[in-house]
């Protein structure tokens, strides 16, 4: 892996923040961005966390043991932290 300085992080943050900010279809300017309600400014932040740990599902269908011919689906889910 590259070393990347203090300043470098930042700025791949920053344009990491504006592209998740586009995803979401939030305007986002470079500096102060007060004027964000709080909902833009979440799904902005809630978009860069789905894209930095995707959730994996995986379905099982299972037959119930007990009752012949009832079905059961299962849906697991993990979540893949990095």
């Amino acid at each position: 892996m590259k070393n990347v300085t203090s300043q470098q992080g930042k700025e791949i943050m920053e344009r990491f923040k504006m592209e998740a900010a586009s995803e979401v279809g939030v305007n986002l300017k470079n500096g102060y961005n007060g004027d964000l309600t709080s909902r833009e400014a979440g799904s902005v932040g809630g978009q860069m966390v789905k894209v930095m740990c995707p959730e994996q599902q995986w379905n099982f269908t299972r037959n119930n043991v007990k009752m012949m011919g009832h079905v059961h689906n299962i849906v697991l889910s993990a979540e893949i932290v990095v």
